[in-house]
């Protein structure tokens, strides 16, 4: 908790100095700040996330994971729409001095916080930091077929996601308005409602259970923008669609980071967790630039179902690694067990 309340303070400070400053007047410094504030925001994502994993039990990861990605889209609403709406009235200094006092709420919950009740011995040296976590891991059974399933798990969920907006603008014709509405505003309530019910399944039916039906809705998610596709610019079958879709990405998110947990050890949660987290975000960005190609060479109907099929490897996957995710929930019940007797 020190750590992150660390970040937290130097983030407010980052935040209030750069509302002070005039990027007319003092380019360079504005841009060092933002630099160092883009770093000090991912340092404290990287905390929060170890810190989250640590006083999680295994069954409430799930159910911790939704409330994660629930508060890191409000956050995305806070600090992206809500600041540009107030600095219309208020100007740039004072929004950023009120956002600035939105990051105190944090420090609240931080400061008030439980321990994790397993304290480990932290490395000893710099070798030990780097090398422990990436010998623990490949040490394990399974473990580049782990790493694949990571970078597989979302790829057609990624692959879709990619040209959503474009497609929904450029393809049936909807308006901006429309579009911003509907895929922006009800996609952010159904993004929230599915990682929290996902987070609540997740707990009643288990990681290997949620992660194959939530991958499967996600994957047939794709094919309703699919038929979207083929029906055009019906208003009710763009907002069935995209309800569907983030409905079942946020349940897939949220079984999601609750897998990436369960992979982590405690000794190294940290340095695990990033990695598997920057690991899985290679499909996000690998596919960007053949989906445009694709769409525009076969169009929005077959490339929709191409979509639909890039996910099928990583549930086959997810499938063949079943006693592998299996014993990786028996290991987590058996530990919390000790750590609560």
């Amino acid at each position: 908790r020190g750590w992150i309340l660390c970040t937290q303070f130097v983030l407010i400070g980052l935040i209030i100095l750069l509302g002070l400053t005039s990027p007319k007047d003092t380019p360079l410094l504005v841009a060092l700040l933002a630099l160092f504030l883009t770093f000090t925001s991912a340092s404290q994502d990287i905390v929060i996330d170890a810190y989250r994993t640590d006083i999680l039990r295994e069954k409430e990861r799930g159910l911790g994971a939704a409330v994660s990605v629930t508060g890191y889209r409000i956050a995305m609403l806070v600090s992206g729409a809500l600041a540009l709406i107030l600095a219309g009235p208020l100007g740039w200094r004072l929004t950023y001095l009120l956002m600035a006092g939105v990051m105190l709420v944090g420090t609240v919950a931080t400061i008030f916080g439980p321990e994790p009740e397993e304290m480990v011995r932290p490395p000893q040296s710099l070798k030990e930091a780097i090398s422990g976590p990436l010998t623990e891991f490949f040490e394990r059974p399974a473990a580049w077929a782990f790493l694949a399933l990571i970078i597989l798990y979302k790829i057609g969920d990624a692959f879709a996601g990619s040209l959503t907006t474009a497609f929904l603008i450029r393809g049936p014709g909807f308006s901006i308005g429309e579009v911003g509405a509907i895929n922006k505003g009800l996609g952010l309530i159904a993004t929230i409602l599915g990682a929290l019910y996902g987070g609540v399944m997740l707990a009643r039916m288990g990681l290997y259970r949620s992660l194959m039906i939530f991958g499967i809705l996600q994957a047939i998610s794709n094919l309703s923008f699919m038929v979207l596709a083929y029906v055009g610019k019906v208003y009710s079958m763009m907002v069935a669609a995209v309800a569907f879709e983030n409905l079942a990405g946020g349940m897939g998110t949220a079984a999601f980071v609750a897998f990436l947990m369960t992979l982590c050890d405690h000794r190294y949660t940290a340095t695990q967790f990033a990695l598997l987290s920057a690991l899985a975000s290679l499909g996000r960005i690998f596919v960007g630039p053949p989906s445009g190609y694709l769409s525009h060479e076969v169009g929005w109907v077959i490339f929709f179902f191409v979509t639909f099929l890039a996910a099928l490897p990583g549930l086959a996957l997810l499938y063949k690694m079943r006693r592998h995710v299996l014993s990786l929930e028996q290991l987590q019940d058996v530990s919390d067990k000790h750590s609560n007797p």
